[in-house]
């Protein structure tokens, strides 16, 4: 039996953009065209198309607007960097445009989804049996640098971004990825205003004293879209990583959490010379049970790959090779005792609940 999966953080557009790799093309003419290449080496093979999608049922990913402030630039490769809010504001649009062109370019294979009709209508496209259906794309603005000024939000909303995160690393807004820090001053004004319009916020990068603050103060739904469990990583230590009592106030939230089969997010000792073995997948699985124990039920877990977002086949557990074999944990949750209702919540339908319940009419 295979699931409708939801995929809730998906790096497309920078690597488009950085990388020239073209999402309608089978993975492995990706994967010969760019052997021995830089892109390897520094990302990885790629492990996401739009075939892949179809082998493996995924309806619908977060499809992100991001880029890295400047002092964590990899290299001269990475061009998607900002030292301002004016540059990230221009290449998070320029990533936008990349995800427009995609869809002008592949109707057939990629589609937005911006409201509750264009969702079931996609919905209803993948529950007809033998026909091919595009994948719908939800856009997330990872890092909310590309924000120039609280009013703009509205421009952001106005150009199909219905999820926002304050956080990568640090920003103006809050602490982040290995730079602690509360909720600034300017950072509980973004929070006020994106509300009211509708953004459903992404705790994913925030530190933890900002996480928590959010979850005090913000009147909208939250998310973690690709965040594991700190407790369920094997040495795990970084703020990037859920701690029990945030984990639980996103579930109180009524929240879901994606987790990461990324082997850094399984165990933070793993090393890119280490083998994929050492990392095995029922890790994963772990983390999903994780966050179920925590819940009481598997209402609040599901996806949130971050597939070919600084890493790549090279760098998730054994026995993965693209994103359609994450049907292969589906076996691993049904031998720890999920139903496979409860198995499809946690492939896809978690996440389209809380779609139909924020997006827009």
């Amino acid at each position: 039996m295979t699931y409708l999966i939801v995929d809730a953080h998906e790096d497309l557009a920078w690597n488009m953009i950085t990388f020239g790799r073209d999402y309608s093309r089978p993975i492995q003419e990706t994967r010969q065209r760019e052997k021995g290449s830089f892109i390897v080496e520094q990302n990885g093979d790629n492990t996401i198309s739009w075939q892949a999608f179809q082998k493996g049922r995924v309806a619908l990913i977060f499809s992100t607007l991001f880029a890295a402030p400047i002092r964590a630039q990899n290299g001269k490769w990475d061009t998607q960097v900002y030292s301002n809010a004016q540059e990230a504001h221009r290449l998070y649009s320029g990533h936008q445009d990349a995800y427009d062109r995609l869809f002008d370019d592949h109707p057939e294979k990629f589609t937005p989804v911006c409201n509750k009709p264009q969702l079931e209508s996609l919905l209803e496209k993948w529950n007809q049996p033998n026909v091919s259906a595009p994948t719908g794309f939800v856009t997330l603005m990872e890092g909310a640098d590309g924000v120039r000024s609280i009013d703009e939000l509205e421009y952001w909303w106005q150009r199909g971004v219905r999820i926002l995160g304050p956080a990568w690393m640090g920003t103006r807004f809050c602490g982040g990825t290995r730079e602690p820090g509360p909720l600034t001053a300017l950072g509980h004004e973004l929070l006020e205003a994106m509300a009211p319009i509708g953004f459903t916020l992404d705790i994913s990068h925030m530190d933890w004293e900002a996480a928590r603050q959010a979850l005090d103060i913000y009147d909208g739904p939250i998310i973690a879209t690709h965040a594991n469990a700190l407790k369920q990583v094997k040495h795990g230590t970084w703020n990037r990583f859920l701690t029990d009592d945030i984990i639980e106030g996103i579930i109180e939230r009524n929240g879901v959490i994606g987790i990461v089969p990324f082997n850094r997010f399984l165990d933070q000792s793993w090393k890119n010379s280490d083998p994929r073995s050492n990392c095995p997948l029922d890790m994963v699985s772990a983390q999903m049970d994780y966050i179920c124990q925590i819940a009481g039920n598997a209402n609040h877990v599901g996806f949130g790959s971050d597939f070919d977002g600084g890493f790549g086949l090279q760098h998730i557990p054994e026995g993965l090779d693209t994103i359609a074999d994450l049907q292969l944990v589906a076996p691993l949750l049904e031998a720890r005792g999920y139903s496979s209702p409860e198995i499809a919540a946690i492939f896809g339908g978690n996440w389209i609940e809380t779609l139909r319940r924020n997006l827009p009419a």
